[in-house]
């Protein structure tokens, strides 16, 4: 290395040659190499898998250093420049494309460089000297881009999980419990195949939404588990060539502080760094979520749907116009944008599934594709449940009038006569009362099929939408 002050930079070596660095950035050759060889998304890192891989670098430098395989001037300095860096410094300096060398060998000697040029800086040194702090002889000491980046993808999951998708569930699940409390009263007509159906409560329409965002957490929470069995210290290809005898223990007790989780080693380091299955199985259960809340905010968009010409049973909370040209007009915008944001998920769903039987051999080289889309799907819908919950489940009013009014007028109550006149005469009244426009109640007095007592008793609205 050599640092030319006048012209403000230096010349880093690597096995392919020299290249000339602007002095400021804490980056290096490898790093250059990389955004010149993939000029393709404009897309970075995600913060949440830069900080996944500075923990780990952070607990390998700790365990390494504590077992005799690096100095403890080095390990201390590379922790400090960790801890300097997940606390909002050079963020910018990690400059990858998603796009990139498969496995992440480029955006892994991105973290190693940056790393190893602010830890010669703390010691006092110049950036580049990597005769002193080596990216690949100390930060990386004992690893390799194939044992670090599947366990970058199981920290950045957890990470995301824990911060995002999970609190936000909790706050939708809490408001949905609330509302179905607040409307339990209100009886509107159910529907089937989007035709008339037996009444049902609206509160209970709500609860079934709390029940179904409930059970989706469970099932994330159940996948998630597989994330903290890790692969790390498996090295290049599993052996654990390169590596203490300790270390891979080591660096999981340390990795599991840094957490609060209790992550392990996996009992075989090959097949945990070789199968993507727990990405997959993950992005499979968030997947599901987002089918779902395509349904509920599907089912939202109808009941709020009018004004004049809908359901208008509920009010959704108008949060912007909408409409260039039609004044007044308010759209079911947080509805719309969760469909979106879960089609895209079920997308990165379908890119994570292509990419898991990918994998050839000690390798799985699409690992940058699953990192991305796993944990950005995770933070797009904790985000877009947060603001759903926020800006419209919070504000969502019922119209009682509007619900009765349609429970009342639905042909479906004649369901509930079938065990009092038998179907064929049910399906007699229900298709004179559609051809004359007479209540069903008056047709099955007319008839004389029951009393009007019974009858009164029978079609009970309150009783009949009670869930047994």
């Amino acid at each position: 290395m050599t640092q030319d002050t006048i012209s403000n930079y230096r010349i880093e070596k690597d096995s392919m040659g020299d290249r000339q660095l602007n002095s400021d950035v804490y980056y290096g050759i490898q790093t250059l190499r990389a955004t010149e060889n993939f000029p393709i998304s404009g897309l970075k890192p995600l913060p949440t898998y830069v900080d996944a891989c500075l923990l780990i670098k952070k607990a390998t430098a700790i365990a390494n250093g504590e077992l005799g395989c690096i100095s403890q001037e080095i390990s201390t300095a590379i922790v400090q420049a960790v801890d300097e860096i997940l606390s909002g410094q050079l963020r910018d300096q990690f400059v990858v494309d998603v796009y990139q060398a498969g496995a992440g060998t480029s955006h892994h000697m991105n973290i190693n460089e940056v790393l190893a040029n602010r830890a010669l800086e703390l010691l006092g040194d110049e950036k580049g000297n990597y005769q002193r702090i080596n990216p690949n002889d100390h930060v990386n000491y004992g690893q390799s881009t194939n044992d670090v980046i599947p366990t970058a993808i199981r920290i950045g999951g957890l990470l995301a999980l824990e911060h995002t998708l999970l609190p936000a569930l909790h706050k939708a699940i809490a408001v949905l419990e609330q509302k179905a409390d607040e409307f339990q009263n209100i009886v509107k007509s159910g529907r089937t195949h989007l035709q008339d159906a037996v009444p049902v409560r609206l509160g209970e329409e709500f609860r079934a939404y709390a029940v179904i965002l409930a059970d989706h957490r469970r099932r994330i929470q159940l996948a998630a588990e597989d994330l903290q069995i890790l692969g790390l210290g498996g090295s290049a290809s599993g052996t654990g060539l390169n590596t203490h005898p300790k270390y891979r223990y080591r660096v999981a007790e340390i990795l599991s502080q840094f957490l609060n989780k209790p992550l392990k080693s996996a009992p075989h380091l090959m097949a945990a760094m070789q199968s993507m299955s727990p990405f997959v199985n993950v992005s499979g259960s968030l997947r599901n979520l987002a089918q779902d809340l395509v349904k509920i905010s599907h089912d939202l968009r109808l009941m709020d749907s009018g004004p004049k010409t809908g359901f208008k049973e509920i009010q959704l909370p108008p949060v912007q116009p909408g409409s260039s040209i039609m004044p007044g007009k308010y759209n079911p915008v947080m509805a719309e944008m969760t469909s979106m944001v879960c089609f895209q998920v079920m997308g990165y769903d379908q890119a994570i599934s292509l990419c898991g039987q990918a994998g050839q051999l000690e390798l799985n080289v699409m690992m940058p594709l699953i990192a991305y889309n796993l944990i950005q799907s995770i933070e797009i819908l904790g985000n877009t449940i947060n603001v759903l919950q926020e800006k419209c489940l919070q504000g969502i009013t019922a119209n009682p009038e509007r619900c009765l009014e349609y429970a009342e007028g639905s042909l479906s109550l004649v369901t509930a006569l079938n065990t009092h006149i038998g179907y064929l005469n049910a399906a007699s009244v229900a298709k004179e009362s559609l051809a004359t426009g007479k209540s069903l109640r008056q047709i099955v007095l007319e008839k004389g099929l029951m009393t009007e007592a019974k009858l009164a008793e029978v079609l009970d609205l309150d009783e009949m939408s009670q869930m047994q």
